[in-house]
């Protein structure tokens, strides 16, 4: 009896002191997080062209440089304009430096550095261990610096590779994630980040219980190390069955859902879809580009895409680059001029 008083009294000391390890955690990393908004202009896929919605978009990110903030590709990768809110309030434009659409995480290039910087300590993800208690930092349902804890519940690795050949790779988490905490930071107990969150499993549309956040190991090595330039294209790769039906002339090609118009793709002058189909219950926009070629790179299938990943990510100065595109049944020649 004397055992079992005597751990349920060391239980409720240490009860109390986790909480204020926590607390004073959040209040040491909380101004390195910050809520990020957007604006998209979307074509509405009636079928006609000219006809797009403007949309406002919300989410979270963490600053990794004085300039530079890790977000989730989700939040920016359609944004025609970012702005960026830190903890006390200050605002600053921002626009996409480099993303991965695949492994879901972007890095945005701040206007100007903000006044007080509180740059975040990345963390090696790969030590982080099953079962490790971690807290999540963000803007759920637009409540920015909320905060929700948590434990790793799985470490998950997807099939498909990122342009660069890396395996993607996720943490499974049962911390509370809500519309609005995409992009924002996963930390450990040391304060270190750890992830990125990214999206959550769930039936009813609202959060069960299990998260996903894109580990720092993947981001660093995609965006950080130089890699995954932005191009400001959404698009879609096209099986052999969809690229026959759609009358491409080769194995596959990039099918173009959606350009920023102020992109390296929209100064390019590459058109996206505008007309909404469904096919084998995949949700399409037809009628925009097919990228058949970049240069002497032709899009055949995910290795293809691989290697003109890995050619893009070669390029450190100005260049001009020949892209080939199917428009309405007619091959054309377009011009992208790359720069760091």
């Amino acid at each position: 009896m004397k055992k079992i008083f005597l751990s349920a009294l060391f239980g409720m000391i240490l009860w109390p002191l986790a909480a204020q390890e926590l607390a004073d955690l959040f209040e040491a990393h909380k101004r390195s997080v910050v809520t990020i908004y957007v604006e998209e202009s979307l074509s509405a896929g009636t079928g006609d062209p000219r006809t797009f919605t403007g949309n406002t978009g919300l989410g979270s990110g963490v600053l990794v440089r004085e300039d530079l903030v890790l977000t989730a590709a989700h939040v920016v990768g359609n944004a025609e304009e970012i702005m960026v809110q830190f903890y006390d309030g200050e605002a600053i434009g921002a626009k996409t430096g480099r993303i991965s659409r695949v492994a879901d995480v972007a890095l945005i290039l701040l206007d100007r550095v903000p006044r007080d910087p509180h740059v975040a300590t990345i963390g090696n993800s790969d030590e982080t261990r099953i079962g490790e208690d971690i807290f999540v930092v963000g803007a759920p349902l637009g409540l920015p610096n909320s905060l929700s804890r948590g434990v790793i519940s799985g470490r998950h690795w997807e099939d498909k590779l990122t342009s660069d050949g890396k395996s993607q790779e996720f943490f499974q988490t049962d911390a509370a994630i809500n519309t609005g905490n995409s992009g924002g930071p996963m930390f450990n107990y040391k304060g270190e980040l750890i992830g990125i969150v990214s999206s959550i499993l769930t039936r009813s549309g609202g959060f069960e219980g299990i998260g996903f956040a894109a580990t720092t190991g993947v981001a660093k090595s995609l965006l950080l190390s130089g890699s995954s330039r932005y191009f400001g294209i959404e698009p879609i790769l096209l099986s052999p069955e969809l690229a026959r039906i759609l009358n491409v002339p080769q194995e596959s090609g990039w099918l173009v859902q959606h350009v920023v118009r102020n992109s390296p793709a929209g100064i390019a002058g590459i058109k996206g879809g505008y007309r909404m189909v469904t096919i084998d219950d995949q949700e399409l926009l037809l009628g925009g580009d097919i990228i058949l070629q970049v240069d002497e790179i032709r899009i055949t299938g995910e290795e293809s895409v691989e290697v003109l990943g890995n050619y893009l990510d070669s390029l450190d100065d100005t260049s001009k680059h020949k892209i080939s595109v199917l428009r309405d049944g007619e091959i054309l020649d377009l011009y992208w001029i790359s720069s760091e």
